[in-house]
Protein backbone atom coordinates (compact mmCIF):
# COMPACT_ATOMS: atom_id res chain seq x y z
CA UNK A 1 0.00 0.00 0.00
CA UNK A 2 0.78 3.64 -0.14
CA UNK A 3 3.11 5.39 2.19
CA UNK A 4 1.82 8.42 3.23
CA UNK A 5 4.07 11.63 4.37
CA UNK A 6 2.32 14.21 7.12
CA UNK A 7 3.97 17.58 6.61
CA UNK A 8 2.08 19.97 9.89
CA UNK A 9 1.91 23.10 8.73
CA UNK A 10 4.90 25.76 9.54
CA UNK A 11 4.69 27.82 12.63
CA UNK A 12 1.98 29.90 12.70
CA UNK A 13 1.02 33.46 14.18
CA UNK A 14 -1.34 31.74 16.25
CA UNK A 15 1.81 29.21 17.44
CA UNK A 16 3.78 32.40 18.76
CA UNK A 17 1.13 34.36 20.37
CA UNK A 18 0.20 31.25 22.24
CA UNK A 19 -3.64 30.90 20.77
CA UNK A 20 -5.57 27.93 20.10
CA UNK A 21 -6.56 28.55 16.46
CA UNK A 22 -9.00 26.02 15.62
CA UNK A 23 -10.50 26.81 12.31
CA UNK A 24 -10.32 30.62 13.14
CA UNK A 25 -9.59 32.22 9.91
CA UNK A 26 -6.66 34.22 8.98
CA UNK A 27 -3.96 32.30 10.62
CA UNK A 28 -1.23 32.78 8.70
CA UNK A 29 2.11 31.68 8.39
CA UNK A 30 4.69 33.75 10.35
CA UNK A 31 8.28 34.76 9.56
CA UNK A 32 9.80 31.54 10.32
CA UNK A 33 7.14 29.32 9.25
CA UNK A 34 7.30 30.91 5.90
CA UNK A 35 11.03 29.89 5.97
CA UNK A 36 10.35 26.61 7.00
CA UNK A 37 7.81 26.36 4.22
CA UNK A 38 10.48 27.26 1.67
CA UNK A 39 12.88 24.90 2.75
CA UNK A 40 10.45 22.22 2.53
CA UNK A 41 10.63 21.60 -1.54
CA UNK A 42 14.60 20.88 -0.75
CA UNK A 43 13.90 18.02 2.59
CA UNK A 44 11.57 16.33 -0.12
CA UNK A 45 13.35 16.73 -3.26
CA UNK A 46 14.29 13.15 -3.32
CA UNK A 47 11.27 11.78 -2.87
CA UNK A 48 8.60 11.48 -5.59
CA UNK A 49 4.82 12.43 -4.28
CA UNK A 50 1.83 10.84 -6.54
CA UNK A 51 -0.12 13.82 -4.86
CA UNK A 52 -0.84 16.53 -2.27
CA UNK A 53 -3.48 16.51 0.04
CA UNK A 54 -4.22 19.75 2.28
CA UNK A 55 -5.96 21.03 5.59
CA UNK A 56 -8.26 23.56 3.52
CA UNK A 57 -6.87 26.13 6.31
CA UNK A 58 -4.97 28.98 5.16
CA UNK A 59 -1.68 27.79 6.84
CA UNK A 60 -1.65 24.44 5.72
CA UNK A 61 -2.03 26.50 1.75
CA UNK A 62 0.79 28.51 2.49
CA UNK A 63 2.73 25.74 3.87
CA UNK A 64 2.31 23.65 0.46
CA UNK A 65 3.05 26.84 -1.64
CA UNK A 66 6.46 26.66 -2.23
CA UNK A 67 6.30 22.98 -2.85
CA UNK A 68 3.75 23.72 -5.57
CA UNK A 69 5.89 26.00 -7.02
CA UNK A 70 8.84 23.85 -7.24
CA UNK A 71 6.49 20.71 -8.79
CA UNK A 72 3.80 22.65 -10.64
CA UNK A 73 2.61 19.11 -11.57
CA UNK A 74 1.55 17.37 -8.28
CA UNK A 75 -1.78 17.39 -8.32
CA UNK A 76 -2.98 19.05 -4.75
CA UNK A 77 -6.56 17.90 -3.09
CA UNK A 78 -8.58 19.74 0.07
CA UNK A 79 -9.78 17.25 2.58
CA UNK A 80 -11.94 18.80 5.59
CA UNK A 81 -11.01 15.45 7.47
CA UNK A 82 -8.09 16.18 8.22
CA UNK A 83 -8.60 19.96 8.70
CA UNK A 84 -7.56 20.93 12.36
CA UNK A 85 -9.54 20.05 15.54
CA UNK A 86 -12.95 21.94 15.83
CA UNK A 87 -11.98 23.47 19.57
CA UNK A 88 -15.58 24.64 19.67
CA UNK A 89 -15.87 28.14 22.54
CA UNK A 90 -11.77 27.38 22.82
CA UNK A 91 -10.89 28.44 19.71
CA UNK A 92 -8.89 31.49 19.73
CA UNK A 93 -7.86 31.39 23.35
CA UNK A 94 -4.73 31.77 24.95
CA UNK A 95 -3.78 28.68 25.79
CA UNK A 96 -2.35 29.88 29.35
CA UNK A 97 -5.86 30.71 30.22
CA UNK A 98 -6.83 27.61 28.94
CA UNK A 99 -4.59 25.58 30.97
CA UNK A 100 -6.81 26.38 34.39
CA UNK A 101 -9.92 24.71 32.54
CA UNK A 102 -11.23 21.62 34.01
CA UNK A 103 -11.33 20.16 31.02
CA UNK A 104 -7.95 20.66 30.36
CA UNK A 105 -7.17 17.62 32.63
CA UNK A 106 -9.27 15.97 30.88
CA UNK A 107 -7.53 16.41 27.19
CA UNK A 108 -4.52 16.00 29.24
CA UNK A 109 -4.80 12.71 30.79
CA UNK A 110 -7.99 11.20 29.18
CA UNK A 111 -8.55 12.68 25.57
CA UNK A 112 -10.65 9.93 24.24
CA UNK A 113 -13.35 11.31 27.04
CA UNK A 114 -12.70 14.96 25.72
CA UNK A 115 -15.12 17.16 24.07
CA UNK A 116 -14.62 20.80 23.27
CA UNK A 117 -17.66 22.66 24.22
CA UNK A 118 -19.71 23.76 21.37
CA UNK A 119 -16.54 21.89 18.86
CA UNK A 120 -16.14 18.33 18.30
CA UNK A 121 -14.48 15.00 20.65
CA UNK A 122 -10.99 14.38 19.94
CA UNK A 123 -12.48 10.87 19.18
CA UNK A 124 -14.27 11.79 16.62
CA UNK A 125 -11.52 14.30 15.16
CA UNK A 126 -9.53 10.85 15.17
CA UNK A 127 -12.03 8.83 13.48
CA UNK A 128 -12.61 11.23 10.73
CA UNK A 129 -8.39 11.78 10.26
CA UNK A 130 -7.67 7.98 10.06
CA UNK A 131 -10.83 7.59 7.72
CA UNK A 132 -9.45 9.98 5.46
CA UNK A 133 -6.17 8.57 5.49
CA UNK A 134 -7.53 4.99 4.86
CA UNK A 135 -9.63 6.43 1.60
CA UNK A 136 -6.20 8.27 0.09
CA UNK A 137 -4.20 4.73 0.85
CA UNK A 138 -6.40 3.13 -1.15
CA UNK A 139 -7.34 5.71 -3.98
CA UNK A 140 -3.62 6.27 -4.13
CA UNK A 141 -2.73 2.59 -4.57
CA UNK A 142 -5.29 2.28 -7.22
CA UNK A 143 -4.33 4.85 -9.55
CA UNK A 144 -0.26 5.04 -8.97
CA UNK A 145 0.29 1.31 -7.58
CA UNK A 146 1.61 0.41 -4.06
CA UNK A 147 4.57 1.50 -3.61
CA UNK A 148 3.79 5.29 -4.52
CA UNK A 149 3.85 8.39 -1.88
CA UNK A 150 1.92 11.04 -1.11
CA UNK A 151 1.75 14.06 0.93
CA UNK A 152 -0.71 14.86 3.60
CA UNK A 153 -0.42 18.67 5.07
CA UNK A 154 -2.31 18.87 8.79
CA UNK A 155 -2.18 20.29 12.12
CA UNK A 156 -0.63 18.83 15.44
CA UNK A 157 -3.04 17.19 16.69
CA UNK A 158 -4.31 15.64 13.66
CA UNK A 159 -1.30 14.33 13.01
CA UNK A 160 -0.27 12.61 16.64
CA UNK A 161 -3.95 10.99 16.10
CA UNK A 162 -3.12 9.12 12.61
CA UNK A 163 0.28 8.15 14.29
CA UNK A 164 -1.14 6.81 17.47
CA UNK A 165 -3.47 4.86 15.25
CA UNK A 166 -0.64 4.03 13.28
CA UNK A 167 1.37 2.53 16.29
CA UNK A 168 -1.96 0.66 17.94
CA UNK A 169 -1.90 2.76 20.58
CA UNK A 170 -4.86 4.14 22.24
CA UNK A 171 -6.15 7.81 22.09
CA UNK A 172 -5.40 8.19 25.64
CA UNK A 173 -1.35 7.89 25.36
CA UNK A 174 -1.28 10.17 21.66
CA UNK A 175 -0.02 13.56 24.29
CA UNK A 176 3.10 11.44 24.52
CA UNK A 177 3.53 12.36 20.92
CA UNK A 178 5.32 15.41 19.46
CA UNK A 179 5.60 17.07 16.17
CA UNK A 180 6.98 20.30 15.75
CA UNK A 181 6.01 23.04 13.02
CA UNK A 182 6.34 21.51 9.12
CA UNK A 183 8.28 18.48 10.75
CA UNK A 184 7.51 15.08 8.62
CA UNK A 185 6.30 12.22 9.57
CA UNK A 186 6.33 8.77 7.25
CA UNK A 187 4.02 5.90 7.59
CA UNK A 188 4.27 2.76 5.11
CA UNK A 189 1.13 1.15 5.11
CA UNK A 190 1.63 -2.34 4.02
CA UNK A 191 -1.40 -5.29 3.82
CA UNK A 192 -0.67 -6.89 7.21
CA UNK A 193 0.22 -3.25 9.07
CA UNK A 194 1.74 0.28 8.97
CA UNK A 195 4.98 0.91 9.68
CA UNK A 196 6.21 4.11 11.63
CA UNK A 197 9.31 5.05 9.36
CA UNK A 198 9.86 8.58 10.20
CA UNK A 199 8.34 10.62 13.51
CA UNK A 200 8.64 14.23 13.73
CA UNK A 201 10.98 14.35 11.33
CA UNK A 202 12.66 18.65 11.06
CA UNK A 203 16.20 18.17 10.49
CA UNK A 204 17.26 20.11 13.41
CA UNK A 205 19.00 18.63 16.33
CA UNK A 206 19.41 22.04 17.86
CA UNK A 207 16.06 21.75 19.31
CA UNK A 208 16.96 18.50 20.99
CA UNK A 209 19.25 20.93 23.45
CA UNK A 210 17.42 21.90 27.00
CA UNK A 211 17.60 25.79 26.44
CA UNK A 212 15.33 24.94 23.62
CA UNK A 213 12.62 22.88 24.47
CA UNK A 214 9.22 24.07 24.18
CA UNK A 215 7.95 21.25 27.14
CA UNK A 216 8.89 22.01 30.52
CA UNK A 217 9.24 19.23 33.21
CA UNK A 218 5.53 19.42 34.48
CA UNK A 219 4.67 16.62 30.97
CA UNK A 220 2.11 18.73 30.11
CA UNK A 221 1.48 18.37 26.49
CA UNK A 222 0.54 21.63 23.80
CA UNK A 223 -2.99 21.17 22.81
CA UNK A 224 -2.91 22.01 19.05
CA UNK A 225 1.05 21.12 18.67
CA UNK A 226 2.67 23.97 19.86
CA UNK A 227 5.16 26.15 18.45
CA UNK A 228 8.16 24.31 17.90
CA UNK A 229 11.89 25.31 19.11
CA UNK A 230 12.69 28.84 19.12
Amino acid sequence: MATLILVRHGRSTANTAGLLAGWTPGVALDERGAAQAAALPGRLAAVPLAAAVTSPLQRCGETLRPLLDARPELPLHTDERIGECHYGDWSGRKLAELADEPLMTVVQQHPSAAAFPGGESMRAMQARAVEAVRDWNERIEQQHGEDAAYLMCSHGDIIKSVVADALGMHLDLFQRISVEPCSVTAIRYTRLRPFVVRLGDTGDLASLAPAQRETDNSGEAVVGGGAGAA
